[in-house]
């Protein structure tokens, strides 16, 4: 694995490698602390977007393991502006030994990674978000006694980047993965066409719903996020007037099974896609969600230097 890119680009058998990693650190960590296995090892982490998690769980996750973290604002680099996204990648390749990139084009992180003479890692791009998948598969992993073939995983909103990891990360790993949204936001063609292939190979299936009490009717997990992402916000007002019928409310969770657990990637605007009576409710796992960035992607840095 030279790189994390995005979920499809791995087999299965290397996704569970991962989340066998990420519980046999998150469990070191609890007992004492990690090994320095990445000591002297430093992580160039280069945002184009900003985030609470992200940063957070990345900078830690290194000094969890011995190595440390730089971090670099837009304003200082500038990516494919002030310079080139191939100059960028040599000249910050000489300095560190891994590369976390949070973007708003794909491309851009593609490009890092042809060019970049060390590991690169997609932290996030408009395609798609695989260490957020990662976490949600370590999050259900745990929820489920270690068992995810089978699990019906449905996904209420917007067919964003989002979707489209936990889309696939689903049909690797053998859960089944609907999604209700409305018509026009679906999760792009190609990346539906990818995950039916991944699942034939799995015995998952796929299904593609408007209907969001139908969606949820056998939910193991129901997951939200967003209604407008990050660069949407002039579709604002028109994606709060199409939304509202797919809250992730108590009405909606309670179609689901007993045992339902309900997830969000965070950050949550209460009262618009989940309500605040879900989100701290006894379904919710928002919150082990968030921390479980940390451990999956430490598993992704320690498998990436090992």
């Amino acid at each position: 694995m030279k790189d994390f890119l995005a979920v499809a680009d791995h087999s299965p058998e290397v996704l569970q490698g991962l989340l066998n990693l990420a519980v046999e650190l998150k469990q070191e960590h609890q007992a004492g602390g990690n090994k320095p296995v990445l000591k002297d090892k430093t992580l160039a982490m280069i945002f184009q977007k900003p985030s609470l998690r992200t940063r957070v769980s990345f900078d830690m996750a290194m000094r969890h393991v011995g190595g440390d973290a730089l971090y670099l604002s837009p304003a200082e680099i500038g990516l494919g502006k002030r310079e080139s996204i191939a100059d960028v990648a040599r000249v910050v390749s000489g300095y560190v030994e891994i590369i976390m990139a949070r973007v708003f084009a794909h491309e851009h992180v593609l490009e890092l990674a042809k060019w970049a003479d060390v590991p690169v890692i997609n932290g996030l791009s408009d395609y798609n978000h695989p260490c957020q998948a990662m976490a949600d598969a370590l999050t259900i992993y745990e929820n489920f006694d270690h068992q995810l073939k089978g699990l019906n995983v449905t996904y209420v909103g917007d067919g964003n980047n989002v979707a489209v990891s936990l889309l696939h990360v689903c049909a690797k790993l053998g859960m089944n993965f609907t999604i209700a949204n409305p018509l026009g936001y679906d999760i792009p063609a190609e990346a539906v066409s990818e995950a039916r292939k991944f699942a034939a190979e799995s015995g998952s299936n796929i299904n593609l719903l408007t209907d969001p009490e139908e969606a949820v009717h056998y939910a193991d997990v129901i997951y939200t996020d967003t209604w407008t992402s990050m660069g949407q916000e002039e579709e604002t007002q028109k994606r709060a007037a199409v939304f509202p019928p797919y809250q992730v409310n108590a009405e909606l969770v309670s179609k689901a099974k007993d045992t339902v657990i309900v997830m969000h990637c965070l950050p949550a605007h209460r009262g618009e896609e989940i309500t605040d009576e879900v989100a701290d409710g006894p379904h919710s796992r928002l919150f082990p969600q968030a921390h479980n960035r940390l451990h999956a992607q430490k598993a992704i840095l320690v498998e990436l230097l090992g």
